[in-house]
């Protein structure tokens, strides 16, 4: 069994183009350069987050 993490080295910052904000739940790479303003979040963070809006109501 081995102590690595599943996703390891598949991040998207690994094949190249812009460096990629980390998440700010999660740390995992995210869609959207480094350079963007105000909170990123990886896709499955921002699923989750409009999960939960939406049932907020």
């Amino acid at each position: 069994m081995s102590d690595k993490h599943e996703h390891e080295g598949q991040g998207r910052g690994e094949a190249g183009g812009p460096p990629y904000a980390e998440c700010v739940l999660c740390r995992e790479p995210t869609e959207y350069p480094r350079s963007r303003k105000g909170v990123t979040l990886c896709p499955v963070c921002e699923w989750q987050e409009a999960q939960r809006n939406a049932c907020s109501g």
